[in-house]
């Protein structure tokens, strides 16, 4: 029976070695699966708050776009400011080709006035009775824009031979560049 017993101490110290062995081997495969456990949850808790950080990162960047899309609005116009403005880019056409014409016309004038002949042409002789005897010529009232040499030119056209040297002399104290319009000067008669 000493035998036997210990046998059965052998084999129940066995079993529960065996047991207590095969427990620690659970234990230890518990407590693995327990830590890689807890590591997922872990990583799960990384990944949900860094999921936070980018939805509060996009929130931030749509009420961004969401300010910027109002401002934008505001900068947009409506069909009402689109036709008041082709209305006013119409009437400054308008006014644009009024001005055109009307210089157009003043040109023309100016034109008129270049080509016809100076009003020297046109001044009728002075009776030259009235002048005294060594001077014999004409009297000349100054026009606008009346020029020695267009004048000289007018009388020159009524075949009276007359320069703008000989004006000079016959004008002492006449400076060309400033003649007066209503001012009166001498025109040389030409000697026969």
């Amino acid at each position: 029976m000493v035998k036997g017993m210990k046998r059965v101490l052998r084999l129940t110290i066995a079993a529960v070695l065996g047991c207590g062995l095969h427990l620690y081997g659970q234990d230890a495969a518990t407590e693995e699966r327990l830590n890689k456990l807890q590591g997922q949850v872990e990583d799960l808790f990384v990944a949900q708050r860094a999921q936070r950080e980018q939805i509060a990162e996009l929130a931030r960047e749509l009420a961004a776009l969401n300010a910027r899309h109002a401002n934008a609005q505001t900068q947009f116009v409506t069909r009402e400011e689109l036709r008041l403005l082709a209305e006013k880019i119409q009437e400054l056409d308008r006014k644009r080709e009024a001005d055109k014409e009307l210089i157009l016309r003043e040109i023309e004038k100016l034109g008129k006035t270049l080509s016809a002949p100076s009003r020297a042409a046109n001044v009728p002789a002075v009776d030259a009775t009235q002048l005294s005897p060594d001077q014999k010529g004409y009297e000349y009232v100054i026009q606008p824009g009346d020029t020695l040499s267009a004048i000289a030119e007018a009388y020159r056209q009524r075949n009276i031979k007359v320069t703008v040297e000989q004006i000079l002399a016959a004008n002492p104290g006449l400076d060309p560049k400033r003649l007066k319009v209503g001012q009166k000067i001498f025109i040389p008669a030409p000697s026969r």
